[in-house]
């Protein structure tokens, strides 16, 4: 699947604030390492609906926030956020950034150099690169559980699979291809409850892995997946548990 998945998904700002508010607290760790300062030109690369790009303008910097989503840019600029609805592929910025940076969203550009390039282009020199997404094992047991059903169905997982969880190694060199130094990578761990259960995260990010469906057998195959998954996700209170695993890193552009 080329291009940007995330840009196929619809992103309802309603439905993402109930079901998955969580992905804001994925930025706490890495708010810090951005360090953004009063007066700095930030841009905030997948901003969402800007519920954490309101976290960074607080500081003082000046925040561009960027998303694919015309509906998530829609919400962000009703908070009064500088908000454009530009895909990564398509950034056109050229020096413009003393940061970058991004919240749960490179896990769905399937073409990282591509991308990289444009972030890299995007800064001063010197300009600061700060992420967090999706890396090597996040999510797996709901991927394997929901590629066992959907091959029942004839439907090859890698064609319709959105997502791309890299190593922190793997990643580390799509940056310094691009011309990055690397400070800090790491690959971490992070399960999360999931308030709205398995059902809440297949509405909300899974629309790719099962639109070849008819609307009937769609509904058939995502209560399959989530009877696979409840032994091992969800505990004797009906709490779920997701299997996140993250790459952080903190890269900069030579000065």
């Amino acid at each position: 699947m080329p291009g940007n998945p995330a840009e196929t998904q619809t992103w309802d700002p309603n439905r993402y604030a109930l079901n998955a508010r969580y992905v804001a607290t994925f930025a706490d760790p890495m708010i810090p390492w951005l360090a953004p300062r009063r007066g700095e030109r930030i841009l905030d690369l997948g901003c969402g609906d800007g519920y954490v790009t309101e976290r960074l303008i607080a500081t003082g910097a000046t925040v561009v926030g960027v998303d694919a989503s015309a509906a998530m840019v829609a919400a962000a600029k009703a908070r009064g956020i500088d908000a454009r609805a530009i895909s990564v592929y398509d950034l056109e910025f050229n020096r413009e950034f003393d940061a970058v940076f991004s919240n749960s969203v490179l896990h769905w550009v399937l073409e990282p150099e591509r991308a990289a390039a444009r972030i890299f282009r995007a800064l001063k020199p010197g300009g600061r690169f700060v992420a967090e997404f999706g890396g090597h094992g996040c999510c797996a047991a709901s991927m394997v559980a929901t590629a066992a059903v959907l091959d029942r169905r004839g439907i090859q997982f890698a064609l319709v699979n959105p997502w791309y969880y890299p190593s922190a190694e793997e990643y580390r060199a799509v940056l310094e291809g691009a011309g990055f130094i690397v400070d800090r990578m790491e690959l971490a761990p992070l399960p999360v409850r999931l308030g709205t259960g398995m059902a809440g995260f297949i509405d909300t990010f899974c629309e790719n892995f099962f639109r070849p469906l008819t609307e009937y057998d769609r509904r058939a195959a995502q209560e399959e997946v989530i009877a696979l998954l409840r032994n091992s996700m969800c505990d004797r209170s009906g709490v779920w548990t997701m299997d996140f695993v993250r790459v952080r890193l903190a890269a900069r552009v030579p000065a």
